[in-house]
């Protein structure tokens, strides 16, 4: 695959996401879309790293891709908790009845 490929492939990914993140009310669906929007982020990463052609740079790369898919999985485990917090009170699970979560 060429870079204009990959390229146009995380910007399909991207917006995709945004839609996602715009259209739907599911929170859910929500955190899907926001996780799209990170890997397409993750892929224009990896493409920008490897066509540099440099051994130091494509391991940079690399290790921030690590550091962004641990942030995604720290971002699903908190967005997990916000779910089951809103499920508990009884509010449903639309966001836009969510507007607090005080204790």
């Amino acid at each position: 695959m060429t870079i204009g490929i990959l390229h146009l492939l995380a910007f399909w990914m991207f917006a995709s996401g945004v839609a996602g993140v715009v259209i739907r009310r599911s929170p859910l669906a929500v955190f899907m879309a926001i996780e799209l929007m990170m890997n397409a982020a993750n892929l224009l990463i990896v493409v920008g790293s490897g066509s540099a052609g440099m051994e130091a740079v494509a391991s940079q790369g690399l290790a921030a891709v690590f550091i962004l898919i641990a942030l995604g999985a720290a971002e699903v485990a908190v967005g997990l908790a916000v779910m089951m917090a809103l499920a508990r009170d009884g509010k449903g699970s639309s966001l836009d009845r969510a507007t607090t979560l005080k204790g």
